[in-house]
């Protein structure tokens, strides 16, 4: 189970590089990271946002979820994903379009702002899980 963080910047979505093995850039995902036994979701969430990026989001509503069935390096994957519409301190990621910030096991890995337009098309990185752009895509278009 996963908690992840959706941090708009008007069209564009806070999101982490996604790697292969090779290093080959394979697509984007939002931010956040596995929930501990025990741990309410909205809580992970929160640690895992001041564990990456060291900053306190705001939960701005509850959760959406999606089932995530994937394929990883010829291995099959399944997780069950709450993702959160968050914001982010004011003007702390208003500049940089990249930055980079470190996992827990010190990895160190490449978040960007991504236009939600520029996602799932051809020549544009692939938007992690499958069909999440789609829903993001709804919510945002039937936001006043």
């Amino acid at each position: 189970m996963k908690a992840l963080g959706l941090p708009r910047r008007g069209n564009s979505l806070l999101v982490a590089e996604v790697r292969a093995d090779d290093g080959r850039l394979k697509g984007v995902r939002p931010l956040g990271g596995s929930v501990a036994f025990g741990e309410r979701v909205e809580d992970a969430l929160i640690r895992e946002f001041r564990e990456e990026l060291g900053v306190t989001v705001s939960v701005l509503g509850g959760p959406r979820v999606m089932e995530n069935i994937f394929t990883h390096e010829g291995q099959v994957g399944h997780e069950v994903l709450f993702l959160f519409p968050v914001a982010l301190p004011p003007g702390l990621f208003d500049g940089p379009e990249r930055f980079v910030f470190h996992e827990d096991s010190g990895t160190a890995c490449v978040a960007r702002w991504c236009d939600l337009d520029g996602l799932d098309v051809p020549g544009g990185p692939d938007l992690f899980p499958a069909g999440l752009k789609a829903r993001l895509r709804d919510a945002w278009d039937a936001e006043p």
